[in-house]
């Protein structure tokens, strides 16, 4: 009998390794176990075959497959390793097998399916956030008790929802750890039933304290540096440090002189600022109106606005065309730009799958930002989403707290926080996604309101 013991209970590459090395040394099903390694501890002693060694050679398995076992490998059954190992086992000679709905394994390892996202879908809408901490050392923390293994999963639904705070999600077995750029994982709060939400502060606490020893936690609740990546500020003067060479040049140029967008966007084609340029088409500067009363801040180019060259011209631009249109705001009298100027992505085959932009590259392009303000001299600046909101405030800025307020801005200007209408777009849920698109139009009314509805007044 082969024992295979796997790192952790979502091995999904331990298991893939293991089970080719066992089809290709024609080992059967029956003759292997499955375990994680800290369950081998508790097993009774047997003798066990040691791990085959990988020969050389390949077999094919349909992609549903791999992706049939990417979801059942995060369900709770301790037998779902041998279940995938018998269905790879078929599969090979059978490549239509996952297709007979009817066939035992197919019908249970699709019920696993079902049930992680269950699982997941389940966690995506009834986890609650509560801030511990004051201002800038605050920390969002949430208590979750999944019935599967989701947590590292679904960790990446909420960095994308929740990109503009830093946040914990603490659960029995494993929790995660976001600091606006980064996940990380760490060991789960060892306790089988929720704390009441007077008790997370006092769970959050005990976590850190004994997660994270000798280190101590700040009294509001900074997260040990060690164990979150501290945050850059968006401008080096900010953090004590002296800005780089490019960083003062574009500096300079702003306090020096106030220059035409027209004299900018020509500058901007050829910005070298961070390595964003590389793969990007074009460089997507800012337009409208020379001295529009309202300045919209995105975060940066899509696919379609790097292929055109020019911003909000793609779903998210044509959804806020229509927001803004039924808020009485004309957009022929507004000025649209990106806290980044260049397109961010992954290459996926042909498809190019935008990516945030991290703190550095937001710093990077700021000046532009700063010189585009100078220029079109708005009164009201709105910030669409995060990313936008850390370039127009400088510093994190967290939307659900901020949203919808008018905001004193330094230079005697005011802003105005609300979400991107890309988030919209990703909303799965269509009575979520109008009652969100509401909230939105409302705040493009409230951006209306302060300036004495500027579209029909310019």
């Amino acid at each position: 009998m082969h024992l295979i013991s796997l790192d952790n209970e979502t091995d999904f590459d331990g298991w893939r390794m293991a089970a080719r090395a066992l089809v290709l040394h024609d080992v059967t099903p029956l003759e292997v176990s499955w375990t994680v390694r800290d369950r081998a501890r508790d097993l009774p002693s047997q003798a066990a075959l040691p791990f085959p060694d990988v020969p050389e050679g390949r077999f094919s398995v349909p992609a549903k497959f791999v992706e049939l076992a990417r979801n059942v490998i995060l369900h709770r059954d301790p037998q779902r390793f041998a279940l995938l190992y018998r269905l790879l086992w078929r599969v090979r000679h059978h490549h239509d097998l996952l297709d007979d709905t009817t066939d035992p394994d197919v019908a249970q390892a699709g019920a696993m399916v079902q049930a992680v996202h269950r699982d997941e879908r389940r966690m995506q809408s009834s986890l609650r956030f509560h801030e511990i901490g004051r201002e800038r050392t605050s920390r969002y923390v949430a208590w979750y008790a999944p019935e599967h293994h989701i947590v590292e999963a679904a960790a990446t639904f909420f960095a994308r929802r929740y990109a503009d705070m830093p946040w914990s999600i603490l659960t029995p077995i494993v929790s995660a750890h976001f600091d606006g750029s980064i996940i990380s994982f760490a060991d789960g709060v060892g306790d089988a039933e929720a704390p009441s939400a007077d008790r997370l502060e006092e769970t959050w606490r005990l976590y850190a304290a004994n997660l994270f020893p000798p280190a101590r936690l700040h009294p509001r609740m900074q997260p040990p540096k060690r164990s979150w990546q501290t945050i850059v500020p968006s401008t080096a003067d900010a953090a004590g440090q002296a800005p780089t060479d490019r960083e003062a040049e574009m500096r300079g140029k702003t306090e020096k002189s106030v220059t035409d967008i027209e004299t900018l966007r020509v500058e901007a084609a050829t910005c070298r600022a961070c390595h964003l340029w590389r793969k990007a088409t074009q460089t997507v500067f800012g337009e409208g109106p020379d001295h529009a009363p309202i300045m919209m801040v995105g975060e940066q180019p899509g696919d379609k606005e790097d292929l055109a060259g020019r911003p909000f011209v793609g779903p998210a631009g044509q959804m806020l065309d229509r927001a803004m249109e039924e808020a009485g705001i004309d957009r022929k009298k507004v000025y649209v730009t990106n806290a980044v100027k260049h397109f961010k992505f992954v290459p996926r085959g042909k498809i190019r799958l935008h990516q945030k932009p991290s703190t550095d590259e937001i710093r990077a392009c700021r000046p532009w930002y700063e010189r585009e303000l100078a220029a079109v001299r708005p009164r009201l600046v709105i910030a669409l989403g995060a990313t936008a909101a850390q370039c127009v405030f400088g510093k994190i800025t967290p939307i659900n707290k901020t949203r919808g307020h008018p905001i004193d801005l330094a230079d005697g200007r005011k802003a105005l926080v609300t979400v991107h209408p890309s988030y919209l777009l990703r909303l799965p849920d269509a009575e979520a996604k109008a009652q969100e698109y509401r909230r939105f139009v409302e705040d493009l009314k409230i951006a209306a309101a302060m300036l004495g509805n500027p579209a029909r007044a310019a």
